[in-house]
């Protein structure tokens, strides 16, 4: 699987303390290489966000990336729940 990364993910990684990165390259790493593992919970979005999906990065940090090919991927937002979804 083809992994990007859009500059904004970058840029919101970056904000997140040490241990939350390091969880996220470790799920981004589980999801290479299984996509649909039961721990990611890969899902669609809906709403404004429809046309994207997410996968869980800890059990309060989200990332958010859309499929642009048949096994290539670019992530595009990564944060809590309220600051993904503004509540």
């Amino acid at each position: 699987m083809i992994i990007h990364f859009h500059t904004r993910f970058v840029k919101m990684r970056a904000k997140l303390s040490a241990s939350v990165k390091e969880q996220c390259d470790v799920r981004i790493e589980l999801f290479v290489h299984e996509p649909f593992n039961p721990a990611l919970y890969n899902h669609a979005l809906t709403g404004k966000y429809a046309g994207y999906r997410s996968i869980n990065v800890t059990g309060s940090h989200r990332a958010h990336f859309k499929v642009i090919g048949e096994d290539e991927v670019v992530f595009v937002r990564v944060g809590t729940h309220p600051q993904l979804y503004g509540e």
